[in-house]
């Protein structure tokens, strides 16, 4: 009797134990905690999207911050892209093979000299907004020189003559404004400026009153620039954005990872860094420039 009470007692325990096990995990949430505090890579990136604005859509809480009708910084964010996943070219037609470098490429001709470095394509991209503008008398950048070479009198038929740091204007074809034409007066631009000369012309802002079209820039032999593509914020007024560099030897732009938050990648933040860490360079917070 003994032998068959104490069987009674284990078989008890055992079933109450069984019982609470299953009470435990039927009172748990189905959900997976990451699916309540991350947000998926894949709702960040539309792949069918062709352009910056189309193709990238800013965490939860972020919303875009809202862009002039025809202002740069519209234009930047309509910038055309390659189909998603193409690889980035240099001017000798290789691929830039670094997937922890760039997430999209700019559907843009960087012709076949190794002209279109990383100052190159931001003054490119600011050139032609200007000329979509017809704002022609406004494009205009300074050569590591000193010289200042303007669309407006490349458009009269003049060209530029360099000897040494000498530079000067000579008369040499009939007035044109073809794109053509504009796109050889910006091969001459990038052959004779830099990050040196475009550091300069560019007038400082502070980083927390970043824009769209603004330049992170470190002028220099090496130096280096990105540019600001777009921008969100959330309800407190914290921002985030998106940078777009090329890079040496001359390359086609390419819009960046964030190496250091895959979570909200290509985006960043500006609170709370330190500095503002790319894939292949580091600015600090004080090397934001803009456009006059």
């Amino acid at each position: 009797m003994k032998i068959i009470y104490l069987l009674s007692i284990i078989l008890f325990l055992l079933t109450g134990c069984s019982k609470k096990l299953g009470n435990k995990f039927e009172t748990q949430d189905p959900k997976p905690i990451a699916q309540e505090t991350t947000t998926p890579e894949e709702k960040l990136i539309n792949e069918e999207g062709m352009t910056i604005g189309e193709r990238y859509n800013p965490p939860k809480p972020y919303t875009r911050i809202d862009v002039s009708e025809n202002s740069f910084g519209e234009f930047l964010r309509n910038q055309k892209l390659k189909p998603y996943g193409s690889k980035v070219l240099y001017f000798d037609g290789r691929e830039k093979n670094k997937n922890n470098v760039y997430d999209s490429v700019f559907d843009v001709d960087i012709g076949e000299k190794d002209l279109h470095q990383c100052a190159d394509a931001i003054m490119l991209l600011r050139a032609e907004y200007l000329y979509s503008q017809g704002s022609y008398d406004k494009i205009s950048f300074n050569f590591v020189s000193g010289f200042r070479a303007e669309y407006k009198k490349w458009m009269e038929g003049y060209r530029i003559k360099v000897d040494g740091n000498n530079v000067s204007y000579y008369k040499a074809a009939e007035p044109t404004n073809t794109y053509e034409s504009f796109r050889k007066y910006m091969d001459m631009v990038f052959a004779y400026s830099g990050t040196l000369s475009l550091d300069k012309e560019l007038e400082s802002v502070q980083v927390e009153d970043m824009e769209i079209g603004d330049v992170f820039i470190v002028g220099g032999n090496p130096g280096h620039a990105v540019i600001v593509v777009d921008m969100a914020k959330n309800d407190m007024g914290e921002k985030i954005f998106i940078l777009a560099q090329s890079y040496m030897p001359a390359q086609q732009t390419q819009l960046l990872i964030n190496p250091m938050d895959k979570k909200i990648s290509p985006w960043y933040r500006l609170e709370g860094e330190e500095q503002l860490i790319t894939p292949e360079w580091t600015f600090d917070w004080d090397k934001l420039k803009r456009f006059k």
